[in-house]
């Protein structure tokens, strides 16, 4: 039986993590919504009793229903044995998929800093300003971390030759960054070498590659969590 994966049609979103995670490991699934539209989508998330999630994307697996990126890619790696198969080492690996679901939220918070139900043209005064913030001060901040935490093992994946959820997830950050700031990215080229390899080397995954390939893969654009707006990427 394979997973059914629910999360907005047109967009990479928050749902293209997950996405890369399961063509990386090659794990059969379907994309719900890709297939019965984004009113299918509203549907069965208002149909689920209970403890639905409280919004996508979300993963159905027989009985089980998992809301939040992080959780859905450590249940994933629980459930098919992707795991390090050390308790200390997977914890921190759910740390850093947590970490990057902050920086995922600040990301969107650069262009819709006041609400995200307003337009972009009502807050982009509040905007722009908070742009400047987070390419001065939080950015660095965490491209430091990551790139530290990278380099534990030698790279160039963030167990050393066995790559993660955290690697799949670096690479479309890194990705989304390089298109929503590229004159920002570009200016901090050499400046995080284990980043940059990590970006360089998931493609090279047989099943990223194939997906990278294939109309499956959704292009970033306006709609989605990684916008680019030349006032919010001014050096």
């Amino acid at each position: 039986m394979s997973y059914q994966l629910w999360y907005w049609p047109d967009i990479p979103g928050r749902g293209e993590f997950v996405r890369l995670y399961l063509e990386a490991a090659e794990l059969d699934y379907e994309d719900m919504a890709r297939v019965q539209g984004a009113d299918a989508l509203v549907e069965d998330l208002h149909a689920r009793q209970g403890s639905r999630p409280f919004a996508p994307p979300y993963l159905v697996d027989g009985d089980n229903c998992i809301g939040q990126t992080a959780l859905i890619l450590t249940y994933l790696q629980d459930r098919e044995g992707l795991g390090s198969g050390e308790l200390e080492t997977d914890l921190r690996l759910v740390q850093l998929q947590m970490d990057i679901a902050d920086l995922v939220e600040e990301v969107h918070a650069t262009h819709h800093p006041i609400a995200p139900h307003l337009y972009y043209a009502d807050q982009m005064d509040a905007a722009y300003e908070k742009a400047h913030h987070f390419r001065e001060n939080r950015l660095p901040k965490y491209l430091i971390h990551f790139d530290n935490a990278l380099s534990t093992h030698g790279g160039p994946f963030l167990l050393g030759e066995q790559w993660s959820h955290v690697d799949t997830s670096l690479f479309q950050l890194m990705e989304g960054l390089d298109y929503a700031f590229p004159n920002l990215m570009s200016s901090l080229q050499g400046h995080f070498p284990h980043l940059e390899e990590v970006q360089s080397t998931v493609p090279e995954i047989e099943g990223v590659a194939a997906y990278l390939a294939s109309e499956r893969r959704i292009d970033f654009n306006q709609d989605g969590i990684f916008r680019f707006y030349e006032e919010l990427d001014q050096q």
